[in-house]
């Protein structure tokens, strides 16, 4: 059966508001949670009597978004203590509220969710103010003490987007943003499959409708057509894998709108020029039946070259496992997923699976820091970051697409896309990126700004007498290995601070030439430009703020800011060279620039 339109799917509950029949039919679509009954039931009154009254802009009860958070938590399987935070999400915003009473009445943990989604505030990602930064860190390394804090606020931002139809058109595209900049790509890295596609084919049909209405009637056209061309590719493998004894199951489906989106873009094509969009999932009982069946497919139909991907083997980072193939059927490309049903449980519900609530007996918690997003966070958190910097780590590489490649002993390195052997050198360790002068893949001499590709076999060449240079700045990737060769030249290069220090004056002085010219005309006078004693960090002067001794910066002279652990922003010159010494200055850095005050001065004759 194929997959629904993004956002058209219909909730029988939708239009349903008396509270006892939506607890009702809760239970009634998820009856693996009647062991628990008397608590959830306890918790939804609670929540009713706490939100009596209160409806939200739509008009709507408020009770009714915590209830549909509630069931996208129990289709993901999650324990009780979920679901009943699912209900109190955003509860602490009632008057009457307290996280002590919710501790006492629904257990520390119900508790320490509650307290994390509420950390959790709207992130307007197109403006990088340090406040949102914050929340983002907040947000992140409250997933590393307990996941199921990020998977409540996942239900709740995927509820928002199936009703973003509420909000007013320049809300749906902030919103709409957010969800494909943030929440997409996060639960992307956490696994959730079906949540990571809904989400992006949602903000897909706000950001750009005209794509998605474009997609939608290519999906559709002849779609008996498709339905019989799919059909007769599913009765050849069950005929086939019924021979060789394995018993499956098979799903077909049209892909989902974003991922036929992202082909648009990348092969510069229009819908109805892409021909590979349709897909058959082979489900089966062991691995080695999944290898069976690659073997069976590929004798079916002649496979495409280059379009097999081995996930049994290498698991993407996000612990996803399937083989993935592409043949040709009936001269048109059919790209075949195949994989257990564990695997496949794994792959639509990510970390949530891990709980595999059942009936009767408790969940079984497994260590899902595993995955490497985990590692990463607890990296972060070890290193103190500041907020930017964080922002800045989050946005490229946690939640960047990434590439796994190999060392000559085979061992496995995983690396953002678009890194280079220098990431890979600094990755093994920072002694071998500082001697590094070049890099073979697969037996092959590349040059250091070549991208490195999957599963390549990468070999560094290296120098004892090699160092750092600028130009290795350029061509990483990673933030670790620009930090490390900055922190060498600045350390061991007195040129590279002098360049530095020129390059940041020019910069800030352009930047500032405007705000340099004091007096301007006005038509009838002259607006003269004064200092108010306070510095500006985009619209906002609410910072705390020190003056460097260093250099001693006075209006108005060219700045720079940095982000410091005990003093907020410490401003310097722009060409101070005490500032361009720090260490892994270029992620501590903020722009800043004098706050002015405009005063209109009459000229001589104008009449008052």
């Amino acid at each position: 059966m194929e997959n629904q339109v993004a956002g058209e799917e219909k909730d029988i509950n939708s239009e349903i508001e008396e509270p006892s029949v939506l607890l009702e039919n809760f239970f009634k679509d998820f009856p693996d949670y009647e062991a628990d009954k008397e608590k959830i039931t306890a918790a939804w009154n609670y929540l009713l009597e706490k939100a009596a009254g209160v409806k939200r802009n739509c008009g709507k009860p408020w009770y009714l978004h915590p209830m549909r958070v509630a069931r996208i938590l129990a289709q993901n399987k999650l324990d009780s203590d979920s679901i009943i935070s699912g209900f109190f999400h955003s509860i602490l915003s009632l008057p009457g509220t307290s996280l002590d009473e919710i501790k006492s009445r629904f257990g520390e943990d119900v508790a320490k969710i509650v307290n994390g989604t509420t950390k959790i505030t709207s992130l307007p990602i197109n403006s990088k103010t340090l406040l949102q930064a914050d929340s983002i860190r907040k947000m992140l390394f409250a997933m590393v003490d307990d996941v199921r804090v990020i998977l409540v606020k996942l239900a709740d931002r995927l509820d928002r987007m199936r009703n973003i139809k509420n909000a007013d058109e320049k809300d749906r595209r902030i919103i709409a943003h957010e969800a494909l900049d943030i929440w997409a790509p996060l639960a992307d890295r956490l696994g959730i499959s079906a949540g990571k596609n809904e989400l992006e084919d949602l903000s897909l049909k706000y950001t750009n409708p005209d794509v998605f209405q474009q997609i939608k009637a290519i999906v559709s056209q002849k779609k008996d057509e498709r339905s019989e061309y799919l059909n007769k590719a599913t009765q050849a493998i069950l005929k086939s894998a019924a021979k060789a004894g394995i018993e499956i199951t098979i799903t077909s489906r049209a892909k989902h709108f974003y991922s036929i989106y992202q082909k648009m873009r990348k092969r510069n094509k229009e819908p109805g020029e892409l021909y590979d969009l349709l897909a058959l999932r082979i489900l089966c009982e062991t691995d080695s039946e999944c290898y069976t069946l690659v073997g069976i497919v590929h004798g079916l139909w002649k496979p495409l070259e280059g379009r097999f991907k081995d996930y049994i083997a290498m698991p993407k980072s996000n612990g996803y496992q399937s083989l993935h193939t592409t043949v040709m059927c009936e001269g048109k490309p059919l790209e075949i997923q195949i994989r257990t049903k564990k695997m496949h449980n794994i792959a639509e519900h990510g970390v949530a699976s891990h709980w595999l609530y059942k009936k009767g007996t408790s969940h079984d918690l497994v260590d899902v820091k595993q995955l490497s997003i985990f590692n990463q966070l607890q990296e972060l958190r070890n290193e103190h970051l500041d907020d930017e910097t964080f922002f800045n780590e989050f946005k490229n590489e946690l939640l960047g697409d990434e590439i796994v490649v190999f060392t000559p002993k085979g061992d496995v390195v995983k690396l953002p896309a678009g890194s280079t052997a220098i990431d890979f050198a600094y990755h093994i360790h920072s002694a071998v990126g500082e001697k590094i002068v070049g890099a073979k893949a697969d037996g092959k001499i590349i040059p250091l700004s070549t991208k490195l590709s999957n599963t390549q076999i990468i070999e560094v060449l290296t120098n004892p007498q090699a160092h750092p240079t600028e130009a290795q700045i350029k061509l990483a990737k990673t933030s670790k290995a620009r930090q490390r060769i900055h922190a060498w030249l600045t350390a061991n290069d007195p040129v590279f601070i002098e360049k530095a220090a020129a390059k940041a004056a020019e910069i800030a002085e352009r930047e500032n030439a405007p705000k340099k010219q004091h007096k301007r005309g006005t038509g009838n006078g002259v607006q003269t430009a004064n200092h108010s004693g306070k510095i500006k960090i985009g619209n906002t002067t609410n910072f705390v703020i020190t003056i460097a001794k260093c250099c001693s910066p006075k209006y108005p002279d060219p700045i720079v800011g940095y982000i410091s652990r005990a003093r907020g922003i410490t401003i310097h010159k722009a060409s101070c060279l005490t500032y361009l010494r720090i260490p892994g200055i270029e992620k501590r850095s903020i722009e800043v620039i004098w706050d002015e005050e405009t005063e209109q001065q009459k000229k001589p004759g104008d009449k008052k």
